[in-house]
């Protein structure tokens, strides 16, 4: 199966995995999506992620453990992808999107690396806006 946006396709392997209220989701790894993780992790989007290998696969999986409340509802209620292959969005410092007000997270990959568009506006870099969650 050819893959032409990765990175939708782990957002859409989240989407999918919440609805089914699933515990862990598996997804091809990548430098970027591994980056994404670990931003979802920092900001408390989900409860673990780890990098691993599954017997006889050609490339590494991240394993993501997703987090939800006492009613099992999903502390992520939304995930959109913002800057696609055929439409690139590339903002400088001062017009990285607030997501919801404040109360959700821009992903954004700058020149420094992959960043929350909090960080990202906090160092005074742009870069491209991969992804919206809340």
């Amino acid at each position: 199966m050819s893959m032409t946006d990765p990175v939708s396709d782990f957002l859409t392997r989240v989407r999918n995995a919440i609805q089914a209220a699933h515990e862990t989701v598996e997804i091809p790894s990548s430098h970027l999506k591994a980056d994404m993780a670990r931003i979802l992790k920092e900001q408390g989007y989900i409860d673990a992620y780890s990098i691993d290998r599954p017997q006889g696969a050609p490339g590494d999986m991240i394993n993501i453990r997703l987090r939800y409340t006492g009613g099992r509802q999903s502390a992520i209620t939304g995930l959109r992808r913002v800057s696609r292959p055929g439409r690139r969005t590339y903002v400088d410092a001062h017009s990285i999107p607030r997501v919801m007000g404040g109360m959700g997270t821009a992903i954004v990959s700058t020149s420094r690396g992959v960043m929350t568009g909090h960080d990202a506006r906090a160092a005074g870099v742009g870069g491209e806006v991969v992804a919206e969650v809340w």
